[in-house]
């Protein structure tokens, strides 16, 4: 298979296991976010890619070529690193041409490829310009523009926006994301931002504790979490345990969800509903009974939060369907099945 391939990867430091026995397949050309929280196993797991660390177990193949013990200079990668790793002493073309240089390519084609990169990344005629007089949006496309330099087969990078303003960060990553596409190149790109993650990503690959606890695209991460963690962890939900009465069907503080199917023999389960899911009603008429506690209005979409069966649910609707509720209200909670999500426990 075209791409890059883990088999069964592990990492051990001493007695602590960092990563663990991770199988994924990254084909040729897609653009991969690993999520998680810090210490998942993330960063360890892109230093394995990039040989910068080798596993304790397991194989990693790049277009069917075993690179698990090749030395990461003949990987040919490229690699942005969270503090971008430029050299302060050299002007900006001096930076992106710095892995040609040391490669012993001539001054010729060391101009013309940063010609071409600084084009590339929208900076055309700064290659005269010091590191220290560009914004940190800019120092980002410099050290994108020094890791494709060598027209790499794999491009890594580790949070590589976490560094910049909120408003910079969302329109450095459709950028990126733009020239990835234009240059059809594998990525992976680390990151704690689940923003961030489901904005560029093809594939996310969502860890925790040193595993992989689902790889799929952003809408199905969102819509069919794997587990609790990931449901959790992806956006906001409502976690909602739900029971099965003594006919089998499934009830959710007591009130039957009528098609909500739990899993052969269950008699409870967690599920996940996201808060644009819920909807609010008048009190009867078989929907859950519940207290408005508190109405947080953020703009664009207005939060109501719940309390019901003793657990807070927040629903999430937009200005037109603002609902016309009150903290002390009594509202009814309608849950259609197909948006009721059984996870694993």
């Amino acid at each position: 298979m075209s791409g890059l391939v883990l088999n069964n990867v592990t990492k051990q430091f001493g007695a602590f296991t960092a990563v663990e026995n991770v199988h994924l397949s990254v084909p040729h050309g897609t653009f991969v976010c690993l999520l998680g929280p810090s210490g998942c196993g993330k960063t360890t797991l892109l230093r394995m890619i990039a040989g910068l660390d080798n596993p304790t177990n397991g194989a990693i193949l790049l277009d069917g070529d075993d690179i698990t013990g090749v030395p990461t200079h003949k990987r040919k990668l490229g690699m942005v690193f969270q503090s971008l790793a430029l050299f302060p002493h050299l002007s900006v073309g001096e930076n992106i041409a710095y892995p040609l240089r040391i490669r012993g390519a001539a001054r010729e084609d060391q101009q013309k490829r940063v010609d071409e990169l600084l084009t590339l990344i929208h900076l055309p005629g700064y290659g005269d310009r010091p590191v220290s007089k560009l914004s940190g949006g800019q120092r980002q496309r410099v050290a994108i523009a020094r890791a494709l330099a060598l027209s790499p087969r794999l491009f890594l990078l580790d949070e590589p926006l976490s560094a910049l303003d909120a408003k910079l960060r969302e329109a450095m990553q459709v950028e990126l994301r733009q020239l990835q596409q234009k240059l059809g190149i594998t990525t992976i790109v680390v990151t704690h931002d689940q923003r961030e993650a489901m904005t560029m990503a093809d594939t996310v690959v969502v860890m925790n504790g040193g595993h992989v606890r689902q790889a799929a695209s952003p809408i199905e991460i969102y819509r069919k979490p794997a587990d609790t963690f990931v449901a959790d962890f992806i956006g906001s939900t409502n976690l909602i345990e739900t029971q099965a009465d003594s006919s089998g069907a499934a009830t959710i503080f007591g009130h039957r969800v009528q098609g909500l199917v739990l899993p052969a023999g269950a008699q409870k389960a967690t599920i996940s509903v996201r808060p644009e899911d819920v909807h609010l009603t008048a009190p009867g008429n078989g929907a859950i009974d519940g207290t408005v506690t508190f109405v947080r209005d953020l703009g664009g979409t207005i939060e109501t939060f719940v309390e019901a069966g003793g657990k807070q649910i927040i629903a999430v609707s937009t200005p037109r369907e603002r609902p016309d509720v009150v903290a002390g209200q009594a509202v009814g909670i309608s849950l259609s099945p197909d948006v009721c999500v059984v996870l694993k426990q």
